[in-house]
């Protein structure tokens, strides 16, 4: 795969095939063991890095690095978490 920017990568259908699977595998269900929403319009669904991939191709393609959460346990705890460690892992592009 040419170098591009790793935004691009959500756009290509690879991404979207792979997030699909992830659903599937997780069973539309969030992963957050205080939620476990069952979701199925996908639309309300985030498919999610566990670790941060930060432009690395390999964390951002490994299916082991993803889980399914719904938007709300990722918008509100998971954007509060990645936040709260900006000061020790720098702003990356």
């Amino acid at each position: 795969m040419p170098r591009q920017s790793w935004k691009a990568w959500y756009k290509l259908a690879r991404w979207q095939a792979l997030r699909l699977r992830i659903f599937l595998r997780d069973r539309y269900t969030c992963q957050r063991k205080a939620c476990g929403r069952v979701e199925p319009n996908t639309s309300q669904l985030v498919c999610d890095h566990v670790i941060p991939h930060r432009g690395d191709e390999r964390l951002f393609w490994d299916e082991t690095n993803l889980q399914t959460l719904c938007k709300a346990c990722h918008n509100r705890d998971k954007q509060r978490e990645e936040q709260t460690s900006l000061h020790t892992r720098g702003v990356w592009d």
